[in-house]
């Protein structure tokens, strides 16, 4: 799903315009950067939860020559599905 579809599809289902829910979705994105940025957690009940969490230094290897790098230690995010998601998502 693109994030046009996204949009159009908020909009559907939440009787606004296009441009209102594109508005909605934009406000959403910048909020949860911000706090993950702060490295706050986003628990949203029924669909899951966002954390950051920090990932160590390792060693890897470059695919095209085989020589051994370091992989420097970073921040990521990384999501947990809550149980009424996964149970969505698995209904036949």
């Amino acid at each position: 799903m693109t994030k046009a579809e996204l949009v159009a599809k908020m909009a559907e289902k939440a009787g606004v315009s296009k441009k209102q829910a594109d508005k909605c979705l934009k406000a959403f994105i910048e909020v949860m950067a911000e706090a993950l940025q702060k490295g706050e957690r986003i628990a949203i009940p029924g669909f899951g939860i966002f954390v950051v969490r920090e990932r160590g230094e390792r060693k890897g290897r470059n695919p095209q020559t085989g020589e051994e790098i370091t992989i420097p230690a970073r921040k990521v995010v990384s999501f947990k599905a809550a149980k009424a998601l996964k149970e969505t998502i698995n209904q036949k």
